[in-house]
């Protein structure tokens, strides 16, 4: 109550609710926030289809059967209380499909509760920061339908192909399998590349490799046989794979060429017969998507797939990023606004560009107009995250803010050299050619990571001689195409254009749990079972297990999100012909999955002993299960050899199925290492007699940990 002027006005002060997912996006937007608001988080989503039972009215539409799962009731409960008394319901979930879905979930759920009154909005932002919910709250709308209908439409259509799939598979070849619409294409990209590695001719050639000096000048430059009598001795050969071309490249000479070239070549004398001097430049890489966020984190961190967006979101939550699933590399105007100030100020006018740098989304939808990844506030560094979250997340966020930053920087400019040095005595003539670069400006790789190992080349003039130093002749073979790991894999995805930000790293997580593929030294390998669910779904599903139908699939479900189309005519197109194949797929014989025979005869019964697969990984068992109990850990021997007390190093898996290398004799000894470059590093290799002295294990953690 309040007096003006001999009057008494009633001032009502209006209660609002502001809803997010998390209770860490609920801290940090109260710290922005203060008491203005009540904030509550929804822990996810509230209503999914039922896990007993299909869930969906086949007859009506495919209309989903929504229920509330039991461990978010209570949350429903207390959301019900907390709606009673507010006079406007503010859904902050994140900008997203998913989040539009959550929002009008909790919308449609509480409705009912709440006053006739209250006031429902929505509001969207892309980063945690006062500015940004200030705009937000400012700017309410209402939830986009569109959205919702194409996140509904992904959840049906996952339901069907996961829960109609999934039986035939248990059906025709061992309980426990399933099938996803991503997650099968995922599957059959690495079972294809193992076989067209299998398939693969290796050939062994030689390249000859010789060292020439300017007269009086003793710098080494290193050339390369690249021609004999003027035909180059390289081709390029071109593989066709599932996944697109495969090229490497191959001398024509054998080792008995090589050995004959070497012996003649020494007679020769070298003149420089062309030098070619240009000056070029290498532009900045834009902005990290989603994508490319996982894959630079596996390349330069090692970090895995689920653990990158892990760590991301919660740097997102806390506000020192932007939204980390996104495939669009935009940038908001006041952001590099002040990121080029910031590069004026710290590196002067030569590392910015006339205009800012805008860079040109591939997607052919970038995901609901957001930004690429970065961070909040510029000002923000490593350490700052350092100290309030720990390393792993600042070691992230130093790759988000790095890459952010030198995206609006100028071009590092180079002096690339290649010379061409020719000998010939009238019989024969050979050509050789080095290859050189200098850097002159490093523009933005002031501060993002410069790789290079080309020579400096000194200053050759043409018709200068050169001496022989060496000559050396080199044996190679040809390699496969590489085995997809964590950031190829994903990368392929992308390409082809399967899948959506959200659903990388959830895609290679259950790939991995269900036990379709195991890791080698960072690299996918399909096992027997995955190599079964995949050959069975290719003959029987070819037209949905694939490249083709996966993608124009993922374009529908963008096209709804648009507005262009609605998705129940989406989904009976697809039932229709899906209902056939699994029809016909029922009529296939039952496959015999023959376990993996260890030649061991069980200690019990006397039974074969085989190799089985159970929650924490692989194990032996006696093959006479359940009549007989016998079980055994399985010890893949290393090679090597603990340095602590000399037994055997073994590959093991922590509960979360992380494989790393630990000793044999554990809990004797607990020492461990994560990766085979550790290993070799610090363990003793098993063919040395020697006894190695006591060292600490780097990672200081017990074996049973992850």
């Amino acid at each position: 109550m309040v007096k003006l002027g001999g009057s008494v006005i009633l001032v009502c002060i209006m209660k609002s609710l502001i809803l997010v997912e998390s209770p860490t996006k609920a801290k940090t937007l109260a710290r922005f926030l203060g008491g203005k608001y009540k904030i509550e988080a929804s822990m996810g989503h509230i209503r999914d289809l039922p896990k007993g039972n299909f869930g969906l009215d086949l007859e009506h539409n495919f209309e989903p059967q929504y229920v509330i799962p039991k461990d978010k009731r209570k949350i429903i409960e207390g959301l019900k209380e907390e709606v009673k008394d507010v006079d406007k319901i503010i859904l902050a979930t994140d900008p997203d499909r998913e989040g539009e879905a959550i929002a009008y979930h909790l919308k449609y759920i509480l409705k009912a509760e709440a006053k006739k009154s209250v006031a429902f909005e929505r509001i969207i932002f892309h980063e945690i920061t006062p500015a940004a919910i200030s705009e937000a709250l400012e700017h309410p709308k209402d939830i986009d339908q569109n959205l919702v209908s194409a996140q509904t439409g992904r959840r049906v259509l996952d339901r069907i192909v996961g829960y109609e799939l999934s039986p035939i598979l248990w059906m025709k070849i061992k309980k426990g399998l399933s099938a996803g619409r991503v997650q099968s294409i995922a599957v059959r990209l690495i079972v294809e590349r193992e076989r067209e590695i299998e398939k693969f001719k290796t050939q062994e050639f030689y390249r000859i490799f010789l060292v020439l000096r300017k007269k009086g000048d003793e710098r080494n430059i290193a050339f390369e046989l690249t021609k004999v009598d003027e035909k180059p001795i390289e081709k390029t050969q071109v593989l066709k794979l599932y996944d697109g071309d495969y090229k490497y490249a191959k001398t024509s000479l054998n080792e008995e060429d090589a050995i004959a070239l070497k012996r003649d070549i020494g007679k020769k004398q070298f003149v420089v017969s062309d030098v070619v001097q240009k000056e070029t430049k290498r532009s900045a890489y834009p902005p990290l998507t989603t994508s490319a966020l996982a894959q630079e984190a596996s390349r330069r961190l090692g970090f895995s797939s689920k653990r990158t967006m892990g760590i991301a979101q919660r740097l997102y939550e806390e506000g020192f990023i932007t939204y980390h699933r996104t495939d669009s590399y935009s940038l908001s105007s006041a952001f590099v606004s002040e990121t080029r100030n910031y590069i004026e100020k710290k590196f002067g006018k030569k590392y910015l560009p006339e205009q800012p740098v805008i860079f040109k989304t591939k997607s052919k939808l970038a995901q609901e107009a957001h930004e690429a990844i970065r961070p909040t506030n510029i000002f923000h560094e490593q350490n700052d995250v350092a100290l309030k979250l720990g390393k792993d997340f600042a070691k992230l966020y130093d790759l988000i803010y790095k890459r952010a930053l030198a995206s609006q920087m100028t071009d590092a400019v180079f002096l690339s050299t290649k010379v061409e040095a020719k000998a010939s005595n009238g019989a024969r003539t050979y050509t050789a050619q080095a290859n050189g670069r200098v850097m002159k400006f490093d523009g933005f790789l002031k501060v993002w990571f410069y790789e290079d190992g080309e020579q400096i080349i000194p200053e050759l003039t043409k018709g200068e001689e050169l001496e022989i130093s060496e000559i050396n002749t080199s044996a190679h073979k040809t390699s496969p195409p590489p085995r997809y790991n964590e950031a190829s894999l994903i990368a392929a995805l992308e390409k082809h254009g399967i899948g959506r930000p959200s659903t990388y790293a959830p895609t290679i997580s259950t790939i991995v749990a269900r036990y379709y593929v195991e890791k080698e030294d960072g690299r996918f390998i399909p096992t027997q079972i995955g190599t079964l669910v995949n050959d069975f779904l290719v003959k029987n599903f070819s037209s949905i297990d694939d490249i083709p139908f996966t993608s124009q699939m993922e374009d529908q479900l963008d096209e709804i999100a648009q507005g262009k189309k609605d998705w129940v005519p989406v989904i009976r197109e697809f039932y229709g012909p899906f209902e056939k194949h699994i029809k016909s797929a029922q009529e296939e014989k039952k496959i015999e999955v023959e376990p993996e025979k260890t030649g061991e005869k069980c200690p019990l019964d006397g039974g074969d002993v085989v190799v089985r697969i159970g929650r924490f990984g692989k194990f032996k068992a006696c093959n006479n299960f359940p009549n007989c109990k016998f079980r055994e850990s399985i010890v893949e021997d290393s090679g090597f050899l603990c340095p602590r007390d000399t037994g055997k190093m073994a590959l093991k898996r922590t509960r979360r199925g992380r494989t790393f290398y630990g000793c044999a004799n554990y809990p004797k000894c607990d020492f461990a290492v994560w990766t085979k470059a550790q290993l070799v590093a610090q363990a003793v290799p098993a063919d040395k007699n020697s006894a190695p002295s006591p060292i600490p294990s780097i990672s200081q953690t017990t074996q049973t940990t992850d």
